[in-house]
């Protein structure tokens, strides 16, 4: 399904109830490869995606993010047939600008980063990763892993090195189920842009 990128941007949301279908591989190979294009400081590609497809995978790692699920306002969610824990290794800016053609930047310290670009980085790769699956006419959603994020990691092998950016649910979404998270509105233009000065 080809999905313009001005559309997609403009009605994807967070979905937060699925129905247990699968996903088809070849749909989730695109949609995963939507985050590995995406671009990264110096060509660094810091991201790695911690897929989760098998149901004992998830209940382990539901389990863990979210060890109180009682009463949760959208217990659709861990019907989810698809949770990819995105993860950014710091370290891959410091080999990438070791290299000959990034040493004069001096960048050879996290601490000379004035702006912690793996964290910027990986923003960029969910982003893609969210329009993609819209593009795919899948629901998805990003969500913080505020709790275990290191017992996370260590029960999938994640090496120490790397970081969880939090997790994304893909999957078909249950429209009966949509519920807005926020009665806030979305900033308008005119509020968010500065034109020359603020």
């Amino acid at each position: 399904m080809e999905v313009d990128v001005a559309e997609a941007i403009k009605r994807r949301r967070m979905v937060r109830a699925y129905d247990t279908r699968s996903v088809a591989d070849h749909v989730l190979a695109e949609v995963l490869d939507a985050a590995r294009r995406a671009p990264s400081a110096g060509l660094s590609q810091p991201v790695d995606l911690l897929v989760l497809t098998e149901k004992p995978d998830r209940e382990a790692f539901w389990d863990l993010a979210f060890p109180v699920r009682d009463g949760y306002d959208w217990p659709h969610l861990f019907d989810s047939p698809v949770v990819v824990v995105p993860l950014v290794e710091p370290a891959a800016y410091l080999r990438r600008y070791a290299q000959p053609d990034k040493a004069a930047a001096g960048l050879t310290n996290l601490d000379d980063w004035p702006v912690p670009y793996w964290w910027i980085d990986g923003g960029a790769a969910v982003q893609n990763l969210l329009l993609a699956a819209f593009g795919h006419g899948l629901g998805s959603s990003l969500f913080g892993l505020f709790v275990n994020e290191a017992e996370i990691l260590r029960t999938f092998g994640v090496p120490p090195s790397h970081r969880a950016l939090g997790g994304v649910t893909i999957g078909y979404g249950l429209r009966e189920k949509a519920v807005a998270s926020s009665p806030l509105a979305r900033r308008r233009l005119a509020d968010v842009v500065h034109q020359g000065r603020w």
